[in-house]
């Protein structure tokens, strides 16, 4: 019975052990979650069905007890009104049937909280303008440790926006300001978000107080956000953090210190985020970053480790083995660090290092488990192994009938089931076969016959035979014709661009269907995928020719026709020879340098069958912005056969990279890889600043400009300016130096220097090598003094209740660049709220406009130059007049007397505050118009000349000293029936005249 049963093969018809289909996985259950619950899934198909189990902390968990919260729906273990004291731990689920039990993959389970910040209020911050600043996030206590931040400032949801100048750490949550401006000033709040519970909360205010500098000061960079040592994971995505303080804000670079940047990384977030997608163990190394600043630099490198989650190379599978076979499980795992194994036997640990079976017996079925597992992770493969017996059967697996090539080799297989392992016997026809020369019956059964011979056609019988009984099975070997390859492909030699050809036809039995296979180098070519350059010849079916069109260096090497039928194949080879423009040389380094040179040392690479003929040298530095220019060798002239060139006409202290490029007579070919960037030697700086000049300024000051000496040209650290000055007629120089390399001017200050003296200035750059020549030497003012005289003679009048005219005389110094009048209300307003009004010099007088009415004014005028401004002149009083009448005149009548038209008003009386009534304003336009004819009347009519057509409109109002009252309008429509007239109009609106 027990043998009966174990004959079946492991299938879902006959019943097999647990396979899982759903496992528990890592979970984070958020303190405050409305779901008062915790689902851990597990679920295995299997025949029979399984039953569960599940451990927690290896310990077997009691459902359903009371009081543990514990209960299982299905394969789920359900976990309701979970506490962190008595649920975290490790779970996993056991499955089980009557083949055997499989433990799961253990699953933690963890509480996630985020607790609010600290509730004590955060002291200000005061930093001077150019300075850096941080701001401390200090999180409060959280779980999982990943937290993502921002910081707002003000209020919600006003976010900082990051960029060159400020910058928040992931790692800390800390704000980063490495240039303080006074637009940075705020209230500014710390939010932490935890993904995992998608919870968020806010630090009180942190208020920041930019403390004004002037003139602000520069600083070096200043690192102050460093990546540690990191491990990453093959695969895994990683950020690596650096920021810098400093004024000008420094620039961040990133390099690789023992190779170059990994191809799949990316520079974000101005400089500051350094990001390694898909990281794999080659990226591992020394990082570096660089913050660079006018003012100076600084560095950090830390090493990225790259290490390796488990992973399986060859693991078990469930399989059947005969009984008293012999059997070795086989689980070999990779990963960094290197994992160890451990073996189950339905779900319990195996004291066995590996799992060999000498002589496999019943009792070695079973559901059996391999797992690996390093400091990263833990992997698990699961397997059934049964043991059978059985008397041999054909059933699945009888002889067939084979096909055979004349001269060829073919083998005819018997694979009986059967367990033990039965003895095997082969008869042809009716005669028992044994083992010579040319036939043999391996261990597995099979029948093996060389050169086969139309007499070897016929009918095979295998037998097999074991303890447990005996079978046979008849199959039949039918001889056909050999393929040969009748026309053999022949060795070509083309240029790129050009066509080859490789011919291939054969000669095959007739019955049999044919193809042609071509592979380059043992790889089979896709006809169909590189249709571009392949092209087969459709010339009949035993004609397999191919076509290489447009022929590449890629397409060279040795070309396989295979002539295949469904028996047998039969080969032959040609090489294609592709002669091209050169490869690229490689190993570019510099071997020696100089301040203006650089030795270059490479390697030749191909020369794709046609000889070197020259090489070109290209180079690039920070300054070409990743243009490659061909460099100036010593010689000229590279031959092909050098490997080593100088590059002269460089500039002192600057990083290049070179490149190498060769070229032969078929063109010229790819660019060499980068060397390594080097710096040349210092030297003394050549170049002078230019545009030396300046003069003017304040009082006792001498003034001096030029404009800076570009970067490329410092040729050396510590670059500055000396300026050298004196007065036209001494032979002495006065000399100062000045530190910043982006420095455009010098102000000399000196209390007993004399106004407008003509001076003689130079200016010469400097480094840590030594000093350059002087720039041209120009020829500058010192600062003239203020004007020492006040104004005389001021007048003013008032014009109207807004406008007044003042005037004065001119001063006799020829140093006025112009005149500033001040003028405010007496009583009303006070002198610091005065407003100013500037005119020229070549001007004596202004017009103030926009002043209140009936107001006494105080003006004062003082004359200006580039020095500062001379004394005041006595202050002028004077009041404006009264405001014009505020009440528009009321028309009382229209009348038409034949061409012309009567207005009449009523008398507008003014108030007692109003200026008194001079007389009246009539405008006469046409609608849409602003301009038309004015007229001025002492009366209280007026009559206008009335047009043939159109809408006129005559606007009234009173005129006074103050100024023009309200207007009052009437429309006027055109009498068509009238004759036109000529008459002579002022276009001028609001221009005195003498109409009466």
């Amino acid at each position: 019975t027990r043998i009966r049963l174990v004959k079946a093969t492991i299938n879902e018809a006959t019943g097999y052990g647990p396979v899982f289909e759903e496992q528990p996985v890592e979970t984070i259950y958020p303190e405050e979650s409305p779901e008062a619950k915790i689902i851990m899934s597990c679920r295995a198909r299997a025949s029979p069905p399984v039953t569960y189990k599940w451990l927690k902390d290896d310990m077997e968990i009691e459902l359903n007890a009371e009081g543990r919260h514990y209960s299982l729906v299905g394969g789920n273990l359900v976990i309701s009104n979970p506490t962190r004291t008595e649920h975290v731990g490790k779970y996993s689920c056991l499955a089980s049937n009557k083949y055997g039990t499989v433990i799961s993959r253990e699953a933690s389970v963890q509480f996630g909280y985020l607790d609010l910040f600290s509730s004590e209020e955060r002291e200000s911050v005061y930093v001077k303008e150019g300075q850096g600043a941080v701001l401390l996030c200090a999180p409060p206590p959280h779980y999982p440790a990943e937290l993502s931040f921002r910081w707002i400032l003000n209020e919600f949801p006003t976010f900082i926006s990051l960029d060159k100048r400020r910058f928040i750490s992931q790692i800390t949550g800390n704000l980063y300001i490495s240039k303080v401006e006074s637009s940075d000033s705020g209230n500014y709040s710390c939010i932490a978000s935890s993904p995992s519970i998608s919870k968020s909360v806010f630090s009180n205010y942190i208020p920041l107080v930019p403390l004004a500098e002037r003139p602000v000061r520069k600083y070096p960079a200043d690192l102050k956000v460093k990546f540690p040592d990191t491990t990453a994971l093959v695969g895994q995505n990683i950020t690596l953090e650096c920021f810098a303080l400093g004024n000008p804000v420094p620039e961040i670079r990133w390099k690789k210190l023992d190779g170059l940047l990994p191809p799949n990384h990316e520079v974000r977030m101005a400089g500051a985020h350094l990001n390694l997608y898909n990281v794999q163990f080659e990226d591992g190394g020394t990082y570096q970053c660089e913050a660079v600043n006018v003012r100076g630099k600084d560095y950090h490198t830390a090493r990225v480790s790259v290490e390796a989650f488990p992973e399986w190379v060859e693991h078990i599978s469930s399989t059947e083995k005969d009984l008293s076979s012999d059997y070795t499980m086989s689980c070999i795992p990779s990963g960094k660090p290197k994992p160890h194994i451990r073996w189950l036997k339905n779900g319990e640990l195996l004291d066995r290092k590996e799992m060999r079976f000498s002589s496999l017996t019943f009792d070695d079925s079973g559901m059996y488990q391999c797992i690996a597992e390093n400091r990263h992770g833990i992997i698990y493969a699961n397997a059934e192994l049964r043991v059978f017996a059985c008397a041999p059967t054909f059933e699945h697996y009888p002889v067939k009938r084979v096909l055979a090539a004349k001269n060829g080799r073919v083998v005819i297989e018997c694979r009986p089931k059967a367990a033990p392992k039965p003895t095997f016997s082969w008869s042809k026809d009716t005669e028992l076969i044994s083992n010579s020369t040319r036939v043999f019956i391996w261990e597995d059964g099979s029948l093996e016959i060389l050169n086969v011979t139309r007499a070897d056609e016929g009918r095979y019988t295998c037998f097999a035979e074991n303890d447990r009984g005996k079978a046979n099975s008849t199959g039949s070997l039918l001889v056909t014709d050999s393929t040969k390859i009748t026309l053999a492909p022949s060795n070509s030699d083309v240029k790129v661009g050009e066509n080859a050809w490789m011919q291939c036809a054969a000669s095959h039995d007739t019955s049999l269907d044919i193809t042609f296979i071509w592979s380059l180098d043992g790889r089979v070519i896709d006809l169909h995928k590189d249709s571009q350059h392949y092209e087969r010849s459709l010339n009949g079916s035993s004609n397999g020719e191919l076509l290489i069109k447009n022929a590449q260096l890629k397409h060279a090497g040795r070309y396989t026709c295979t002539a295949q039928t469904p028996i047998d194949n039969v080969t032959a080879s040609a090489h294609l020879v592709v002669r091209g423009p050169p490869g690229a040389p490689g190993g570019v380094r510099v071997v020696n340098k100089t301040h203006k040179s650089v030795t270059l040392q490479w390697s030749r690479g191909a020369d794709n069958h046609s000889p070197i003929s020259k090489y070109t040298i290209q180079y690039r530095d920070s300054f070409s912005k990743d243009v490659w220019k061909n460099a100036t060798t010593s010689p000229a002239d590279v031959e092909g056969n050098e490997e080593m060139a100088t590059v002269v006409d460089l500039f002192p202290w600057t990083e290049y990279e070179f490149r190498v490029i060769a070229t032969n007579t078929l063109g010229t070919g790819e660019p060499s890889s980068p060397s390594h960037k080097d710096r040349t030697l210092e030297a003394i700086p050549v170049v002078a600043p230019s545009d030396v000049g300046g003069g003017g300024g304040t009082s006792r000051e001498l003034t001096i400009t030029w404009t800076p000496v570009q970067p490329q040209y410092y040729y050396g650290p510590n670059f500055g300016y000396i300026v050298a000055f004196k007065p036209e007629d001494e032979k002495h120089w006065s000399l100062v130096t000045v530190a910043d390399p982006e420095a455009k001017r010098y102000v000399h200050k000196d209390a007993s220097l004399p106004p407008s003296t003509k001076f003689n200035v130079k200016v010469k750059a400097f480094n840590r090598q030594g000093e350059g020549p002087f720039s041209l030497t120009a020829a500058i003012y010192s600062a003239q003094d203020a004007p020492s005289e006040a104004p005389k003679g001021v007048v003013a009048r008032a014009l109207s209740a807004t406008d007044v005219i003042v005037s004065w005389l001119p001063l006799s110094q020829s140093n006025i660049d112009g005149y500033q009048v001040k003028y405010w209300r007496n009583h009303e307003d006070s002198e610091g709220g005065a407003q100013r009004l500037t005119v020229s010099g070549r001007e004596n007088h202004t017009k103030l406009e926009g002043l209140r009415a009936d107001s006494n004014y105080l003006i004062e005028v003082r004359g200006y130059n580039s020095a500062g401004y001379g004394p005041a002149s006595q202050h002028l009083q004077i009041h404006t007049k009264k405001p014009p009448p505020s009440k528009a005149p009321l028309i009382t009548g229209k009348k038409l007397k034949g061409n012309t038209i009567n207005i009449a008003w009523e008398h507008v009386q003014p108030l007692a505050n109003e200026s008194s009534i001079n007389g009246y304003k009539v405008l006469y336009r046409q609608q849409g118009q602003s301009s038309g004819t004015l007229y001025t009347t002492s009366k209280q009519f007026i009559d206008l000349p009335l047009h043939a057509d159109g809408i006129y409109v005559v606007e009234v109002r009173a005129h006074s000293e103050g100024g023009d009252g309200a207007v009052a309008q009437i429309q006027v429509t055109g009498n068509r029936r009238i004759q036109p007239f000529t008459s002579f109009t002022f276009t001028f609106p609001f221009i005195h005249n003498n109409a009466g």
